[in-house]
């Protein structure tokens, strides 16, 4: 339904802004989507068969999920309807409902698209249920966030999840193409400033149309062309895409991590540079440096907890930018230590153990004797004080009595822990010899 601002014909006359204008009017048009769109595309296959099933659309800003939207109940001849989770409310979403309903009677159906789909609770979510289930409507919801942790799980067992992709630095240029088609003039930037504002767009085709239609707007003259110093001037470099309390915050320590753990001392400070610039807490950034160095690295290496808790008090004491250089110098420390989980793999099996075996007393000889009635019982009897034997080693058990031994601890020959393994080895030999008590 078209409004009388539409239908007097001013909305042609008012001026569009360049992303606007280059909308894609078919879903073969969508830029960096073909593993969606295209032929063999999940709505591809939908669109050709017209069997259209309720979808959510997941991924980063300007990939394309709203017009992708449009489009889908353009080709589906379907009445297209929108939401903002934002903005909507319960009585939003029955008015939407009633007006589906009014349209299947007279054989029309609804698509309808709720972005920010995330933002609904779950009580707003499962209102969904009954007109998806009856076809009242084909619902498109669109997520920047991780769908498993944010939509309830029965809208997912009733929708098909798509990944949208972040636009490659060739998608982003064939939009520069179009928008240059879409002026009738080369964008005014040389070579270099042409690849900074692809870089600063960082995968969000919208932030590419709107940096160029500044560009545009700004350079008038058809000989005028700018160098990469001249567009950073211009337009404002925009932050980079990380959102620090929700999945991207969860992506990136995650690689962080894993390049730490993987001995990549390049990739591990690139990621926390990534972080850093987007703003996370170095605080949060230095624990997990020290739980990477007991987890990861542990006795191969025990200067690595040394090295990460230094990071966090010199954090503590310059703070920023001068404390992050702490933390950079403890990442790469961290990613080029030998690695060994044998610590973290001993405390899990032995945390195993205690709740399976629950409160199964210290055998009696380990025990104190502090009064004559504990005396009598047998506390402390056959005890044999370590520093008092040969070698310093007694090798009595020191389990319950109703447990068998376990070994828990198997150092890797790596690091400091091939030491430690030459003792575990030499003590288990001594015990070996030892008549068992």
């Amino acid at each position: 339904m078209s409004t009388l601002f539409e239908a007097a014909g001013l909305d042609k006359k008012a001026p569009r802004p360049l992303a606007d204008r280059l909308r894609p009017r078919r879903l073969s048009d969508v830029v960096g989507q073909d593993h969606i769109v295209g032929d063999d595309g999940t709505l591809g296959r939908m669109v050709a068969s017209d069997r259209l099933s309720s979808v959510v659309f997941w991924g980063p800003p300007g990939t394309g999920k709203t017009t992708v939207a449009r489009l889908l109940a353009d080709e589906t001849h379907m009445e297209f309807e929108q939401l903002s989770a934002i903005f909507s409310g319960v009585q939003d979403l029955r008015k939407a409902f009633d007006r589906a309903k009014a349209r299947r009677k007279d054989g029309k159906g609804t698509l309808l698209f709720v972005d920010e789909i995330h933002r609904f609770n779950r009580a707003q979510q499962d209102s969904f249920l009954p007109h998806m289930e009856d076809g009242t409507i084909i619902l498109v919801g669109a997520t920047t966030e991780n769908p498993s942790f944010e939509l309830n799980a029965a809208v997912l067992s009733r929708a098909t999840v798509l990944v949208f992709r972040r636009l490659s630095d060739a998608d982003l240029v064939e939009l520069v193409a179009r928008a240059e088609q879409e002026e009738g003039r080369p964008l005014p930037l040389d070579a270099d400033a042409r690849e900074a504002l692809v870089g600063m767009a960082d995968g969000d085709g919208r932030a590419l149309l709107n940096l160029a239609e500044d560009v545009f707007a700004t350079v008038s003259s058809a000989a005028a062309t700018l160098d990469r110093d001249a567009l950073v001037k211009l337009v404002q470099r925009r932050a980079p895409i990380y959102d620090k309390s929700r999945d991207g915050h969860y992506n990136l320590i995650s690689a962080l991590h894993k390049s730490v753990r993987g001995s990549d001392p390049d990739a591990a400070l690139y990621w926390l540079a990534r972080m850093l610039a987007g703003g996370e807490d170095p605080l949060y950034l230095a624990r997990r440096l020290v739980r990477m160095a007991v987890e990861d690295i542990g006795l191969a290496d025990p200067n690595g907890l040394v090295q990460a808790n230094a990071a966090k008090d010199a954090y503590q004491l310059l703070g920023s930018p001068e404390g992050e250089l702490a933390l950079a110098q403890a990442t790469l420390y961290l990613a080029t230590a030998p690695k060994s989980n044998g610590g973290y793999v001993a405390f899990k099996a032995a945390m195993r153990a205690a709740k399976e075996f629950g409160s199964l007393a210290p055998p009696k000889h380990i025990l104190n004797a502090p009064t004559k009635l504990m005396a009598d019982e047998g506390y402390g009897a056959g005890y044999d004080y370590d520093h008092n034997t040969a070698e310093g080693f007694s090798g009595q058990n020191y389990f319950p009595d109703e447990m068998e031994r376990a070994t828990y601890y198997d150092p890797p020959e790596r690091g400091f822990e091939r030491e430690i393994r030459k003792r575990l080895d030499y003590w288990s030999s001594l015990r070996a010899d030892l008549k068992p008590n």
